[in-house]
């Protein structure tokens, strides 16, 4: 389904060195973890059709991994009965849209209809030296297949990803072992495009070809605890724009530090 988009993009991580570098994580407040944004309406209806139509492919959890689930659907329905629009009631939460969501139900599809974020769920089994991805609800992958990468450890999902390297691989591990629930961490990336789409699951190592550079995708990606589990979320919040409505001084340094994405006559691609 092609053209959602938001009117604009609320972050640039292009436009400072230390949200450009690697990982580029930053802390933020407990109230700000969960974002709504214009493309709510469309998008939520989006994420609606793909859980009911293929709940296999956007959602997956691990033997072990439900106490983790049912406890961050817990803490997003206490999150949102804060936030404005949203009606919290027994067996329901009515969405901003107008949409009313049964409780019942696996607890990661039932969190995947009540917010625009994709929420994965990273556990550390005794001994292991890293986190291992146990649940998720992904309706937005951008280049990546669950089916591929549920139970794997951090290192090996990002094997595709050339700089993954071990410096940078011990770096995030630090993050997922020290961030605390009351102190949660955001960071964005930031990817090309060359249509709209928003539900883009790719075979690993299937690369994709050179293609101009319409639309500039941002993942707002958060870091956050659970206190009883002790599980990691991993939550992405997708925001999408054409390239063209990139202006101003993030348009210039976009340019600079993405040259490629710019035909070399300096028109939008």
């Amino acid at each position: 389904m092609a053209g959602i988009l938001q009117d604009r993009l609320p972050l640039a991580p292009w436009m400072a060195a230390h949200t450009l570098r690697l990982p580029g994580t930053y802390p933020i407040a407990p109230a700000d973890w969960l974002q709504r944004d214009e493309a709510f309406a469309a998008q939520m209806a989006y994420r609606d059709r793909l859980i009911a139509e293929c709940p296999d492919v956007v959602h997956a959890v691990t033997p072990g991994a439900q106490p983790a689930a049912v406890e961050l659907l817990a803490l997003v329905i206490e999150h949102l009965a804060a936030v404005s629009g949203y009606g919290v009631e027994p067996g329901g939460v009515h969405r901003p849209d107008g949409v009313r969501v049964p409780l019942d139900g696996p607890p990661l599809l039932v969190a995947g209809r009540l917010v625009q974020e994709d929420l994965c769920l990273m556990e550390k089994p005794d001994g292991a030296d890293e986190h291992v991805l146990t649940a998720a609800v992904l309706c937005f992958p951008s280049n990546w297949t669950l089916s591929q990468k549920i139970g794997l450890p951090l290192t090996r999902i990002h094997r595709p990803v050339d700089v993954y390297d071990e410096t940078l691989a011990k770096r995030v591990q630090r993050l997922f072992d020290r961030v605390r629930p009351e102190a949660p961490l955001v960071r964005a990336n930031l990817i090309p495009y060359g249509h709209g789409e928003l539900h883009n699951p790719r075979p690993e190592f299937d690369h994709r070809g050179a293609e101009a550079v319409h639309y500039v995708r941002v993942e707002r990606q958060t870091i956050l605890r659970l206190p009883a589990t002790g599980a990691t979320v991993f939550s992405i919040h997708v925001y999408q724009v054409p390239l063209a409505a990139i202006a101003g001084e993030e348009r210039t340094r976009l340019s600079e530090v993405r040259p490629a994405w710019f035909p070399s006559d300096g028109a939008v691609a």
